[in-house]
C-alpha cells in the first residue's frame, strides 16, 4: 500500500514534517509491507518555508535584516531543492522578518511599521542565483503598503522637495514621485508566486487599513489616516505605471504588500495550499497511491476557506483517492469538511486534558491514533 502523508503544522506544539513522521511511525506499526510518501506542506502562513523546504530537501537560510520598527534581527528564508524544468527558487514569509510577533503588543505601530526587510530577504534570495520566488503575506506588522519592500529593492519614494519618505504608512500621504530608476534589475527576470488567503483591496471599509490595522495597533483615526496615505500611494503609482491594481483580491494583505507585489512585480496570487502544492509537485507524489492522510491543529468551519487539509483533499479528489484527517480538535463547522474531499475526521486527544498537556503529549497522540487508524484499515483488508 502506498500512503502520501501530508499535513500541516500542529501550531505552537509539532511543525508539519513532526507530524508527518508521527503518522508514519503510527501506520508503519501495522502495516510492514507499506510504502510511505511523506510531504509536509502548508497553505502560506506560518511554517510554510520550513515546510517546502522539507518536501524539497532544500536548506534553511538565514540573514540580517531590518525588523518591522527598524531593528536588526536574523530572519529564515528556504532555497528549494533542484526541480526539473523551474528555476531556482526561493520561499519568503512576511512574518519572517516584518511580522507581527517580533513587536510586543505594547510597541506595535502601524504608522511606522516597515516591509524593508522583507525586501532584503528578497535581495538575499536573488543574491544566491534564485528567480522564481514564493512569498507567504500572513501575519504581517506593517501597513506601508511595500513601500518598504520596494525600498529595499532600490526603488525611492519622494516627496515634493525630493526628498526620501521616511519608512512606515503613514509617511505615504506625502508621496509626490516614485524613481524607479534603480530599481535591481533582476525582479524582471525573476517570477513571484504570492501565497494570499484574503481578498481584501487595498483601500476603503475592506482596505488593507480598515480591516487589518487596528489588530497592527492602529487607532481609528489612523486608521483613516493610513487608508488616505495608501490611496494616495496608489494615486502616484497609477499614473507612474499607467496600470492601477489597488481593487485586485488580496491587494490589501500583509498592510497592502499585496498590491505592490502586483502592481510594481507583476506578482501572481493564488491561494497559499496550491501554491504549496504545486510547488511540491503534489499531483506526482500522489501517482499509484492508495490512501492520503492529512491535517493540522484544529479543523472546523474556517477550514474550508482555503486551510491545509481541505486544499490537500481537493488535489486528491483529482485522482479519486480516498482522504482522512487527523487534528487536535474537531470544532463548530468541522462537519463541512466531508463535502469537499476529506472521507473521515479524527482528533487525536484521547480525553479531558489541558491544553499544555495535549500540545505536550502530540506526538505520542498522534502515533497512537495513526495505528489505531491503521488497524482498523487492516480489518478492512482482511
Amino acid at each position: 500500500m502506498k500512503l502520501v502523508i501530508a499535513p500541516d503544522s500542529f501550531k505552537e506544539s509539532l511543525d508539519a514534517q513532526q507530524v508527518a513522521f508521527a503518522i508514519e511511525r503510527g501506520f508503519q506499526s501495522i502495516f510492514t509491507d507499506l510504502q510511505t510518501v511523506c510531504v509536509p506542506v502548508a497553505d502560506g502562513g506560518e511554517g510554510t518555508t520550513e515546510a517546502l523546504v522539507a518536501a524539497t530537501q532544500g536548506e534553511l537560510q538565514r540573514d540580517q535584516v531590518t525588523g518591522p520598527l527598524g531593528e536588526p534581527l536574523e530572519a529564515i528564508w528556504g532555497l528549494l531543492g533542484p526541480q526539473q524544468n523551474t528555476p531556482l527558487t526561493a520561499v519568503v514569509e512576511t512574518a519572517a522578518a516584518s511580522g507581527l510577533d517580533k513587536i510586543n503588543s505594547a510597541q506595535r505601530d502601524a504608522l511606522r511599521a516597515t516591509t524593508y526587510g522583507t525586501g532584503e530577504l528578497i535581495l538575499a534570495a536573488l543574491n544566491a542565483g534564485v528567480r522564481r520566488i514564493i512569498l507567504g503575506l500572513g501575519g504581517s506588522a506593517t501597513n506601508d503598503g511595500g513601500m518598504g519592500l520596494l525600498s529595499a529593492l532600490g526603488a525611492r519614494f519622494l516627496d515634493t522637495n525630493g526628498e526620501v519618505l521616511e519608512s512606515g504608512g503613514a509617511a505615504l500621504a506625502r508621496l509626490a514621485r516614485i524613481d524607479l530608476s534603480q530599481l535591481d534589475s533582476r525582479v524582471e527576470e525573476t517570477q513571484f508566486l504570492v501565497a494570499c488567503d484574503v481578498d481584501n483591496p487595498l483601500l476603503g471599509e475592506r482596505g488593507a487599513s480598515a480591516i487589518f490595522g487596528p489588530q497592527k495597533g492602529a487607532t481609528p483615526e489612523q486608521v483613516n489616516r493610513l487608508d488616505a496615505a495608501l490611496a494616495n500611494f496608489a494615486d502616484v503609482s497609477a499614473e507612474l505605471l499607467g496600470k492601477d491594481t489597488r481593487d485586485v483580491h488580496g491587494a490589501g494583505a500583509a498592510g497592502g504588500l499585496g498590491y505592490a507585489l502586483v502592481q510594481f512585480l507583476n506578482a501572481r496570487m493564488a491561494p497559499g495550499i496550491d501554491l504549496v502544492l504545486e510547488a511540491v509537485r503534489f499531483d506526482e507524489q500522489l501517482q499509484d497511491a492508495d490512501l492520503v492522510i492529512t491535517g493540522e491543529g484544529r479543523i472546523d468551519g474556517q477550514s474550508l476557506s482555503g486551510k491545509t487539509p481541505v486544499g490537500v483533499a481537493r488535489w486528491a479528489k483529482r485522482q479519486n483517492l480516498p482522504v482522512i484527517a487527523v487534528c487536535g480538535s474537531i470544532d463548530a463547522g468541522a462537519e463541512g469538511v466531508h463535502a469537499v474531499g476529506i472521507d473521515a475526521l479524527f482528533t487525536v486527544v484521547p480525553g479531558v486534558c489541558t491544553l499544555e498537556q495535549a500540545m505536550a503529549e502530540a506526538a505520542f497522540n498522534l502515533e497512537r491514533t495513526s495505528e489505531q487508524i491503521a488497524r482498523t484499515l487492516a480489518l478492512n483488508l482482511r
